[in-house]
């Protein structure tokens, strides 16, 4: 028995909230990696994190579900399993995660870059279907296979060039542009694959086990919003690249000036002698 699918059952309010959410994600992640590039050590290593947490958590995995809260099947309730949807965001960040490590420290080669992008365009696609895979219904679901692997091309290509944005670009307004670029991504990978299934209802409706979205998925979904959001205000009372940049070059010049006054100090210019004088 075939089934009615309605992916804007709340008109374009979802696709909106997600897109934006994407964007949001996008853009304080490219932030992070830019304030990555302009720190060493330990604190690069916490920026590069929270890149992961801002465009994995954020950027995709919370775009995904507030378009899932516009996803509608007639006929038949929508419930969610809790551990697969869980680990679909710890997929989401891990992948994006070292993606970020392979790039920034591949040194800009074009090989850690395309290795990266590949990785994690391909967990992009499984963070999506597994949480597809998550919802449970009272229907059999399938998918075609030239739509899904159209979906699975469009992750890897957004994430390539999402992580060749985190290695150019780093002014404001071109961190804002490189996000709307890739909101548009990623919202066209999630509703590519989203229009790839198929949805047939059982015979005989039967109970559907998992949480309902409202219980489950907004309370998750506020959590790691509210942990993009303190994030996002942690960059903007960072110092940035550039002025982390002129404090070094004040650093170094108030270095130069005192080892020339010990040098002064240590060897004083030798004084002319009387002869010196009279001649």
């Amino acid at each position: 028995m075939s089934s009615a699918v309605n992916h804007f059952t709340h008109g374009p309010l979802t696709p909106a909230l997600a897109y934006v959410m994407s964007c949001i994600g996008s853009m304080l992640g490219l932030r992070l990696t830019a304030q990555a590039h302009a720190s060493r050590g330990a604190s690069r290593v916490r920026w590069l994190l929270g890149a992961a947490v801002s465009i994995g958590g954020t950027g995709i995995w919370v775009m995904h579900f507030i378009a899932m809260m516009g996803f509608d099947v007639e006929g038949t309730p929508i419930r969610y399993d809790v551990p697969l949807t869980v680990a679909s965001a710890v997929v989401a960040i891990v992948v994006v995660g070292t993606g970020l490590f392979l790039v920034s420290y591949g040194g800009g080669r074009v090989l850690p870059l395309l290795g990266g992008g590949l990785l994690t365009g391909l967990g992009v696609a499984s963070m999506h279907y597994l949480g597809m895979y998550a919802m449970n219904m009272s229907a059999h679901v399938t998918y075609d296979r030239l739509t899904v692997a159209l979906s699975v091309l469009i992750a890897v290509v957004a994430a390539t060039v999402a992580l060749w944005f985190t290695l150019r670009v780093k002014r404001p307004i071109w961190i804002a542009g490189a996000a709307l670029v890739m909101g548009v991504a990623v919202a066209g990978m999630h509703y590519t694959g989203m229009f790839a299934m198929s949805v047939s209802l059982h015979h005989e409706a039967a109970p559907v086990a998992g949480a309902d979205a409202l219980d489950f998925l907004v309370p998750l979904m506020t959590v790691i919003s509210l942990i993009t959001l303190t994030m996002l205000l942690m960059v903007i009372l960072s110092p940035s690249e550039e002025e982390l940049h002129e404090d070094a070059e004040l650093l170094a010049r108030l270095e130069l000036r005192r080892r020339t006054s010990q040098q002064q100090a240590t060897y004083p210019a030798p004084q002319p002698t009387g002869r010196s004088r009279r001649r």
